[in-house]
């Protein structure tokens, strides 16, 4: 039997695992307008085709095909003074800020090839630093329970820095109508609620779309201009990377790549990421076309503020279940909460706010463990590979992660703007303009496209292999033979 020593793991500072996470705040408020808000920018605002947007986002998610294993790999590599990730940072951050303010705050006239072109930079510049940043937060730690304390740390920052992304288009909201609209839906959801309504809603009218992506944008890039130096500072001034072991093995990038094709955990894992954020990024590109179009929520902002709120409020309660029940399990219950939620928006209509706003919240309790605990996942899943092969790959594991997860947003994305765009809805006229079949394609996407990937994924959730007590059992195998490598190499 083991002795307590040799598996006991020292339980990082707490300082230090929020340190670590910070840089989790600059990268949400990137993908919130990514998600959100560019489609409509560069479609409504810019005049782009619907169709043609989603095509470029494809495109440009494709040069990952290349840039995620190489930065995957050289991280693994990479042997500096101040250690294989912390460069990353450095270099990562000043490409990521060029393409930030490119494409948030484009000048003069805009086509295919400059969309093209700025967001390609852009997404290089986030995969330099959130590839190394993810790979890094797995080494920090080999315990099971606390590797998702870390992830659920870097969550935190993360569901802070959706509601600073979305606190931006709530104050510009705010400033185009004088306030009124966050007023009046206010007031819409306290008559639905009470019945007791006695103020004038009739002119709740959502501000024009065209006029708002534009000044939208260019306060998220001015908030992600100082708030992603800061965050890359802490992270790397504050954080020690964990020493890498001079028994640790250099597998040939060949042999590790047949090496992660045969570790179940990890395919399986990429399938579930795959089908997960397919699905959701199938809803979330038209989400505000539903939110303003199908509904008429004037304050879609005010509506994201309170969903993140929700999502930041949850993360103790989805920390707390994947301990009691393993984090594949908790996983599940986040994704049939969500699966039915969005089944339950098709019985919305036009002013339906209460309802609205009660199902947003629900979603966003759950938008923590639907985002952190894949990730913890992942990082026991490491241990696997680290038990065949002898060595440290967790940047080739994260960037294969990484790729997997923005391929399924960007043909998430392109897929539902095609499908919504050709079937006839038009951004910038709404309901009005658009055909019938148009808006039922956008309700049915929006609303029932989570619902089939999240099915898919449970299948394979279910019997997912990788439970506490076995990763609890492989990391014992890999602390005795550390310890036996250790011993040799001192003899």
């Amino acid at each position: 039997m083991q002795s307590s020593e040799t598996t006991a793991v020292q339980p990082l500072a707490r300082k230090t695992i929020y340190a670590h996470g910070t840089v989790g705040m600059p990268m949400a408020v990137y993908g919130y307008p990514l998600a959100i808000w560019i489609p409509a920018h560069y479609s409504g605002g810019l005049g782009l085709d619907l169709a043609t947007v989603g095509i470029i986002l494809m495109l440009a998610r494709l040069t990952d095909v290349i840039t995620d294993p190489l930065i995957g790999e050289i991280s693994d590599r990479w042997r500096t003074p101040v250690g294989r990730r912390k460069p990353w940072l450095l270099i990562g951050t000043p490409v990521m800020l060029l393409g930030v303010y490119m494409l948030f705050a484009p000048s003069g006239d805009v086509d295919v090839v400059y969309f093209l072109i700025w967001l390609t930079v852009f997404f290089l510049g986030s995969t330099m630093i959130m590839l190394p940043h993810r790979a890094w937060g797995a080494e920090m730690s080999t315990d099971y329970h606390q590797r998702s304390r870390i992830t659920a740390a870097r969550e935190f920052y993360y569901l802070a820095g959706l509601m600073i992304a979305a606190a931006v288009p709530m104050a510009v909201e705010v400033m185009a109508d004088g306030g009124s609209g966050v007023g009046d839906v206010l007031a819409k959801i306290w008559t639905d609620a009470t019945g007791a309504f006695t103020g004038d809603i009739m002119n709740a009218q959502p501000v024009d779309r065209a006029t708002l992506t534009g000044p939208v944008l260019y306060g998220l890039a001015w908030t992600l201009i100082w708030l992603l130096p800061l965050a890359a500072a802490i992270c790397f001034f504050a954080v020690k990377e964990a020493p890498v072991s001079a028994s640790t093995v250099r597998v040939p990038m060949r042999e590790g790549i047949k090496h992660l094709l045969k570790n179940g955990p990890m395919v399986r894992v990429l399938l579930i990421v795959l089908l997960v954020h397919f699905g959701e990024s199938f809803r979330n590109a038209v989400s505000l076309f539903f939110i303003r179009d199908i509904v008429s929520i004037p304050t879609i902002g005010a509506a994201y503020f309170f969903y993140f709120v929700a999502g930041l409020a949850a993360i103790p309660f989805w920390l707390a279940l994947g301990r009691r029940i393993g984090k594949h399990r908790a996983f599940m219950c986040t994704l049939i909460t969500v699966a039915a939620v969005s089944a339950a928006n098709f019985a919305l209509n036009e002013g339906d706010y209460l309802a609205f706003f009660l199902l947003f919240i629900v979603k966003g309790f759950c938008f923590g463990g639907l985002h952190f605990l894949p990730i913890a996942m992942l990082a026991d899943v490491v241990d696997v590979d680290s038990a065949r092969t002898g060595g440290k790959r967790a940047g080739a594991y994260f960037a294969i992660f990484g790729f997997s997860e923005k391929i399924a947003i960007a043909f998430g994305t392109g897929v539902s703007l095609n499908v919504v765009g050709l079937l006839g809805f038009d951004p910038s006229l709404g309901v009005a303009g658009s055909s019938d079949v148009g808006v039922l394609s956008l309700r049915l996407v929006y609303c029932f496209g989570p619902v089939l990937f999240y099915g898919l994924a449970l299948k394979l959730i279910w019997n997912y292999p990788l439970t506490p007590a076995r990763h609890e059992r492989l990391r014992e195998r890999l602390a005795r033979r550390e310890a036996r490598l250790g011993k040799a190499a001192a003899g």
